[in-house]
């Protein structure tokens, strides 16, 4: 039996573990939608969160994705673009919406990516094999764990993480923030804290480029 198989066979028995808990646990979070003056801007950026694009740029793409999402791996590479044409003045910021079924499993192994400075090459991975992993939208995670399996990652620490109780609190708060934030579907995009409110790419293409003209 090779290191891979045996990473495989640790996440999923880690995964196993966590189904029946997470479940009992992921109720219908607390929201403060009915506050007068709650700010629901607040909630759309996380500290910690993964981030491509220059740090210090003024003009933020906040996406609430599904790994699972077709979409999502659609957007993927235009997202990408945008970060590419306006260099050093846009950058995207990922939040975890796990939507479809087995997603909550596999937003696990990208944040425990994220701790080793792979979250954005675990996410191209699984976007591009997207067909591989998912069936009629339901997501299988030993499929994921596999196609992962060629990161370099601590493989030790990776089985860690994807069971600890900091990877399950940062999936819990952004579903949360998500809720409260009324996204119901992926991908959901944010420019500088405003939403996008007609989807599509040209969409979003015109409101990064009015927030560059404000913030520029």
């Amino acid at each position: 039996m090779n290191n891979k198989t045996l990473l495989i066979g640790a996440i999923l028995i880690a995964i196993a573990a966590l189904i029946a808990w997470v479940a009992s646990t992921q109720s219908e979070q607390p929201t403060q939608s009915n506050n007068p003056s709650f700010d629901g801007s607040t909630l759309i950026e996380r500290q910690g969160a993964p981030i491509k694009g220059a740090p210090d740029a003024k003009v933020t793409i906040v996406e609430f994705f599904d790994p699972a999402c077709e979409t999502c791996a659609i957007f993927y590479p235009l997202v990408n673009d945008l970060i590419q044409k306006h260099p050093g003045k846009v950058n995207v910021m990922m939040r975890y919406t796990p939507f479809h079924q087995g997603s909550d499993q596999v937003v696990k192994l990208l944040a425990a990516a994220h701790l080793q400075g792979q979250f954005w090459p675990a996410v191209e991975i699984l976007f591009v094999n997207q067909q591989s992993w998912t069936r009629h939208h339901v997501a299988d995670p030993e499929r994921a764990v596999a196609l992962l399996g060629s990161l370099p990652l601590d493989h030790a620490r990776f089985v860690h993480d994807v069971n600890s109780d900091n990877i399950t609190n940062i999936i819990q708060q952004d579903v949360a923030d998500g809720k409260t934030l009324k996204v119901r579907a992926t991908p959901q995009f944010f420019v500088n804290g405003k939403p996008l409110v007609r989807f599509g790419h040209q969409q979003l293409v015109e409101l990064v480029e009015e927030a560059i003209d404000d913030a520029y």
